[in-house]
């Protein structure tokens, strides 16, 4: 395909089961420069296309031609009412269908109870008419789309099923035959069908209910200050550079930074971090966090779209929409189940017939085998349960970027781990300042800022913030050249300086003590040389703090069978300090960014599934190159972009969150697909052999939709591995 340059998503009506969801995707990517995917669950169809070649309105129209109907999405309120609509419309179908049918039943279930009574052969035709015809015809539209779209779906089956009954009732009535009437069987069969499908409905709004929480998180109003003048403004309507008050109580309208003011916010929504964080000048601030007890001066930075709350909420919805690869299984099973079906059901009539049973036997035997045959069990196990993972990893702070990448996470056997900025803080300090002899610390210091003014290693950033506190200005560096993970060299005065690890310096030829400098790196220092052409001016060491709850990380993983893998550009010694603080017992030392999407890709030649966690720019190769990638939300937006999942908490304990509710989704969607597949393996075979009554058989295929939705729903109850070591410890405080 070439390279489609739009993409929308579509709200999508009239789905039923897997194979409608299958049929429509068919029928789109088979557009010229189309790709498009379908969610049942979600009812929402991905596209991505070629303007050039069909327009937004030939999308809607190739949708409307394969049976069903679309529209662009509309804002969340506008869909959750239009939802609400679509529901108590079924609601009502289902009252009338139930009325309607409830004399046949009540006549059914008297004569179980042995009272011989029986309605009359034209009232029950008054009666089952209207829930044939007019109820249902929902079915008759949706099997004649599907059939014209030149595929089958549970429509087919529901419409063969009950008109088969209704038609064989009619003629024995008209012809005035000596057989049974089953006007009673095709009206309950509608009646359990749109029962299945109205608690289906009621069941799939709660998978994502917490997309909805994060949508209603959202503030509606903000308190813009513009020309001096104080006013209440529609969010909509802020503008970057905007100032705004967020007052005690009061949620943050946009992403901003602190002009004025100490405060308390609460980011639990963002981050999934129980306790508030401190805010004060210079601080940032997220659209949709709680303001605790201090009134804030904020400066716009990030509105609309732009904002974190929004981003999180795009990639929770595309996560959502997107497919896992089990779920491919259940696609191609639904793509030939319904002709399958049908042949069992045409084999189970010539079978019954052939032995010697009466007409009406044999074809409603049949009739029970298309009955219970539903695909919609199969098609909802894999996507409601990504639905509510996806959204319950949203509320702990995990965003998921693909459906497949949650679902690969549980088969990971390796986590290579970055050091700086995700097993430590990422903002190490100078430690010691060490001048050669006949040097100053002041030009020690003044020398090296000057060398690191112009880096964005985290390195060069502690070493500026440490001559800034000490008010050391840095003088003017040339011709400056940076070797990555190594160190940089620049003129100053006209002299060659040289600012690096031991390593870069013994490449420089300088003469260094390397016994100082091994007793600095066992304390898990990273030791910096700084020297003017031949003349070694000194050392100065700097500490990164571990994380807090790293080791804790670390054991989690190591519990869970996971081998965890320290990467650092930092020497034998400071990185053998490090990784014994994180518990971690392997690591690769002096490891170059750009070489650690090798040590990715010599993990996976391995045959193992590897995932990495980093937060740099140079990082992203190996997040790109692993099978399942991990960023902090303090990295750069390189690394996030590169990664399949985000964490918003800056805490490596998240991984160990994002694998044990992958575990945890895949254990339900086998669970699910057990279910339906144990459903009909068992089903079509008591039906076929006469063992269930097409009543029953309704009844079967009703619920085991609402018994797959239900639970996907139990996933809600997954609770972060953080939450518990916090209470075991303080249990044993």
């Amino acid at each position: 395909m070439k390279n489609p340059t739009h993409t929308t998503d579509l709200q999508v009506t009239g789905m039923h089961c897997a194979s409608c969801s299958a049929r429509l995707e068919k029928a789109l990517n088979q557009l010229p420069e189309v790709a498009a995917t379908v969610s049942i669950a979600t009812e929402k169809a991905h596209i991505n296309y070629n303007p050039d070649q069909i327009t937004l309105a030939g999308l809607i129209q190739a949708i409307r031609n394969t049976g069903f109907d679309a529209h662009p999405i509309r804002d969340f309120a506008a869909e959750k009412q239009a939802r609400a609509a679509a529901l108590h419309a079924q609601q009502w179908q289902f009252i009338w269908s139930a009325l309607l049918t409830a004399p046949m039943v009540i006549e059914m279930l008297l004569m179980f109870a042995g009272f011989h009574f029986m309605l009359p052969a034209w009232l029950q035709f008054v009666l089952a008419t209207p829930v044939q015809f007019w109820i249902g015809r929902r079915f008759y539209t949706g099997a004649w789309g599907s059939l014209r779209g030149g595929s089958a779906n549970m429509d087919v089956l529901v419409a063969l099923g009950t008109s088969a009954a209704y038609l064989l009732s009619c003629a024995v009535w008209l012809l005035g035959l000596d057989q049974p009437i089953y006007f009673e069987a095709s009206a309950t069969l509608i009646t359990l069908v749109l029962l299945g499908k109205l608690l289906e409905a009621r069941a799939k709004v709660k998978t994502s209910s917490a997309l909805e929480a994060l949508i209603k998180l959202q503030p509606k109003i903000a308190h813009v200050e513009r020309d001096g003048v104080m006013q209440e403004l529609a969010v909509e309507q802020m503008r970057v550079d905007d100032v705004f008050l967020v007052r005690p109580g009061e949620s943050v309208p946009v992403d901003g930074m602190v002009l004025e003011g100490i405060s308390s916010l609460d980011e639990g929504m963002l981050t999934g971090e129980s306790l508030p964080q401190s805010k004060q000048i210079g601080d940032k601030v997220y659209a949709a966090t709680l303001n605790g007890q201090g009134l804030l001066r904020c400066r716009a930075l990030a509105v609309g779209s732009h904002t974190q709350i929004a981003a999180i909420i795009r990639l929770v919805e595309q996560a959502q929409g997107s497919k896992a690869a089990i779920q491919k299984l259940a696609d191609r099973i639904s793509a030939v189940f319904v002709p399958v079906v049908v042949s069992i059901a045409l084999l189970t009539f010539a079978v019954w017939w052939a032995m010697g049973s009466d007409f009406s036997t044999a074809l409603i035997n049949a009739v029970a085998v298309l009955v219970i045959s539903c695909p919609c069990a199969l098609g909802l196990a894999t996507p409601t349960a990504l639905v509510v993972s996806t959204g319950r990893a949203a509320q702990a702070g995990i965003l998921v970027k693909d459906a497949a990448a949650l679902e690969r996470a549980h088969k990971l056997t390796v986590l290579l781990v970055d050091k700086t900025g995700t097993l430590t803080e990422g903002k190490p300090v100078v430690t010691d300042t060490i001048p050669a002899s006949g040097t100053t610390q002041h030009e020690l210091l003044q020398t090296a800022v000057s060398l690191a003014q112009g880096s964005t290693h985290p390195l060069s950033r502690a070493l500026l913030d440490h001559a800034k506190n000490l008010q050391i200005m840095p003088t003017q560096a040339e011709n400056i050249s940076e070797s990555a993970g190594r160190g940089l060299r620049a003129e100053i005065d006209g002299r060659l300086c040289l600012l690096g690890s031991p390593a870069f310096a013994r490449q420089s030829a300088m003469t260094i003590d390397e016994q100082r400098i091994l007793q600095l790196q066992q304390q898990g220092k990273t030791v910096l040389v700084i020297a003017r052409e031949t003349t070694l001016l000194g050392y100065i060491a700097v500490a990164d703090q571990l994380r807090t709850g790293s080791r804790d990380a670390v054991a989690k993983l190591n519990e869970m069978g996971i081998r965890v893998v320290m990467l650092s550009g930092d020497n034998q010694a400071t990185a053998q300090a490090i990784a014994t603080q994180a518990g971690i017992t392997e690591f690769r030392a002096e490891v170059l960014p750009q070489e650690k999407s090798a040590h990715v890709e010599s993990f996976k030649g391995k045959g193992l599934q590897v995932g990495m966690v980093g937060d740099g720019i140079n990082d992203a190769p190996a997040l790109a190159a692993a099978d399942v990638s991990f960023a902090m939300r303090s990295g750069s937006d390189i690394a996030i972009e590169a990664a399949d999942i985000t964490l918003m908490r800056n805490d490596l304990m998240s991984v160990v969150d994002a694998i044990s509710l992958s575990r945890a989704t895949l254990n339900k969607i086998r669970q699910n697909l057990f279910f339906a597949f144990a459903y009909n393996v068992l089903g079509i075979p008591l039906a076929a052999l006469g063992m269930l009554n097409p009543v029953i058989a309704g009844a079967a295929m009703a619920m085991s939709s609402v018994s797959v939705v239900s639970n996907a729903l139990l996933l809600k109850r997954w609770k972060r591995q953080e939450n518990e070591l916090l209470v075991s410890r303080q249990t044993s405080i």
